[in-house]
């Protein structure tokens, strides 16, 4: 079972409550909150889409430009103070950005996973 959706590049969570038999979910990696629910799949996944195509559609209408999930920049934190060190000092001892090793690891790491 997959707990994401795609419509139109907006990535969509899938939860169930079981208390409320509903399904439901919001759409990741915009700032802007818009949600969704369906009491079965064929709702949720109805519903996804309207909610996408009403925000554009709401963007449009107020000349906005609608927001991009994953644009390409993340504000990463470290939990251990020592990796970070070693990270920066990796990228220098090899003559590259925090940023490009960084992005290198994650590479390395979904090409294991192939997502």
């Amino acid at each position: 079972m997959n707990n994401t959706m795609e419509y139109k590049g907006y990535i969509g969570s899938v939860e169930f409550s079981e208390e409320d038999g509903v399904f439901f979910g919001s759409v990741q990696g915009i700032r802007s909150l818009i949600t969704y629910e369906g009491t079965n799949a064929k709702e949720l996944v109805g519903d996804f889409h309207g909610a996408i195509d009403d925000y554009l559609e709401a963007c449009a209408k107020k000349g906005a430009q609608p927001e991009i999930p994953y644009k390409g920049s993340l504000n990463v934190r470290f939990r251990n103070k020592e990796n970070h060190r070693r990270a920066a000092i990796y990228a220098l001892r090899h003559n590259q950005s925090l940023n490009s090793f960084i992005e290198e690891a994650v590479e390395e790491k979904l090409a294991a996973v192939k997502a």
